[in-house]
């Protein structure tokens, strides 16, 4: 599986792994991705989402349906 976010489209970030002399590697960073199962009311079921972190703080605040409705997303995108 991918590791981006189903809802903010998070994704691994390249750059470089800097030593003590100089040296430049490259590296990845990747995002804090959390595989949960979140309940949809309008849909009457349970749906596994793979969602940053940041995401799932925001989808405790305000609720699933609100959050996707500000990112200017539908259900069909996600699920």
């Amino acid at each position: 599986m991918s590791r981006v976010c189903k809802i903010t489209k998070k994704r691994p970030l390249v750059g470089n792994r800097v030593s003590k002399s100089n040296i430049k590697t490259k590296r990845k960073q990747f995002p804090n991705l959390q595989v949960k199962k979140i309940y949809i009311p309008e849909l009457g079921k349970s749906v596994k989402l793979k969602l940053s972190t940041t995401a799932l703080k925001t989808i405790d605040k305000i609720g699933f349906m609100q959050y996707v409705k500000k990112q200017n997303l539908k259900l069909s995108d996600i699920i």
